[in-house]
Parts: C-alpha cells; sequence; structure tokens
C-alpha cells in the first residue's frame, strides 16, 4: 500500500480526493482555540486530514493543534463534527504531507507485514555517539548511542532505567520499551524531525 500514485495530477475539483484515508488506532492530545486539552484517538487519517475519537469538542472551523503518537504534532481546523468527535483538516508543506505519507504508509502495513516497532524509520549512527540521559528522577549519566531513528534509539551505559520508565535523551523524552544484549531501546514520545535529530539528542 504506498499513497505515491495518490499525488498524480488531478482536476482541481478533485484536489480534496488525492490522499487516501487509512483507518488507524493512534493516541494522543489537542488543544481547542481556549487552550483546553484532551485527550484522542485517531480513527483514521490521511496526509490532508484525520478523524478523531474526542471528550472536548469544538465548533466548525476552530484551529486545533494535535501531537500524536508516531506522528508528531499536526495542526487544522474543525471541519465537521462526528460521533463523539470530531474531523479536522492537515495544514502542512508538501515536505510535510510526504513526512506523513510515509509514515501513515508503514502504520497502515504494519501489521499485515508484521515489521517490528523499530523498523518504522531508517536507523543511522550518530557522528557524535556520546550522549546525556536524564531519568525519571532527575539522574543523569552519560551514554552512548547505538543507533538512532526519527522514532527511537538504542542506548548503552553503565546501568538500565527500568521497563516502561520515562526518561530524556539529550534534550528528547522518551520510554524504555526494551532491553537488548549491549543496552537498552527507547521509543521517543513523539517523531522527530530529521533535520535536528542528532543537534537534539546530544543536547545537554
Amino acid at each position: 500500500m504506498s499513497f505515491a500514485h495518490k499525488k498524480s495530477s488531478l482536476p482541481a475539483a478533485q484536489e480534496r480526493r488525492r490522499f487516501q484515508r487509512v483507518k488507524v488506532h493512534l493516541l494522543g492530545r489537542y488543544m481547542l482555540p481556549d487552550r483546553r486539552e484532551f485527550p484522542c484517538q485517531i480513527i483514521n487519517m490521511s496526509p490532508g486530514g484525520l478523524a478523531l475519537l474526542a471528550p472536548g469538542i469544538g465548533n466548525v472551523g476552530d484551529r486545533v493543534i494535535a501531537y500524536l503518537d508516531h506522528i508528531g504534532r499536526v495542526e487544522g481546523k474543525i471541519t465537521r463534527i462526528i460521533d463523539n468527535g470530531f474531523a479536522m483538516t492537515v495544514s502542512a508543506t508538501a515536505r510535510k504531507r510526504d513526512k506523513l505519507a510515509a509514515q501513515l504508509t508503514w502504520l497502515a502495513n504494519r501489521d499485515i507485514l508484521n515489521l517490528p516497532e523499530d523498523r518504522r524509520h531508517d536507523r543511522i549512527v550518530p557522528r557524535n555517539p556520546i550522549a546525556v540521559l536524564t531519568l525519571e528522577d532527575g539522574q543523569r549519566m552519560s551514554c552512548r548511542i547505538i543507533d538512532l531513528s526519527l522514532s527511537g534509539a538504542a542506548v548503552a551505559a553503565e546501568s538500565r532505567p527500568p521497563l516502561k520508565s520515562m526518561v530524556r535523551l539529550g534534550c528528547v523524552p522518551a520510554r524504555v520499551v526494551r532491553n537488548l544484549e549491549e543496552g537498552f531501546a527507547l521509543e521517543f514520545t513523539h517523531a522527530q524531525d530529521a533535520e535536528t535529530l542528532e543537534e537534539s539528542v546530544s543536547m545537554r
């Protein structure tokens, strides 16, 4: 399943249909114009819009900022009210839409292809692998980044934090998801930007 073929030249009247909606079950949170925040669950999404189940519903035309697991920050406007939630546009540059399309393609195929969580983004070895890991209790320790992706990292350190504990790699919030032979794996709370990834994890 790929979004690549959805971007062929289409008449202007079909512009809003050029993105295919994907059924997903993503958790996140969102903020309405009055700055109230609520948890939410996304039920379908495309690079141009999404529908979510939400306890706090605004009005059509309201601007919404949302932070979604595996996707990151998106914003747009409410287009219609649905049962127990609403649908909204996704305002994004062409580059951001391409990134969303790739993320949604992976999410749509994850169960079919049985892809492991840490394969959803290409992994790299950072130029500077030494970073600072901050634990839940505020303790800081040096660590070595084994490899890195937009969604997580494999890390080696003098001790292993408890599984499911929240930590910070550089300035990036993350969760300890499993132990590895030479360290442990982290999943970032939000997908990172490729241009600032290495700088963010090495910030002290």
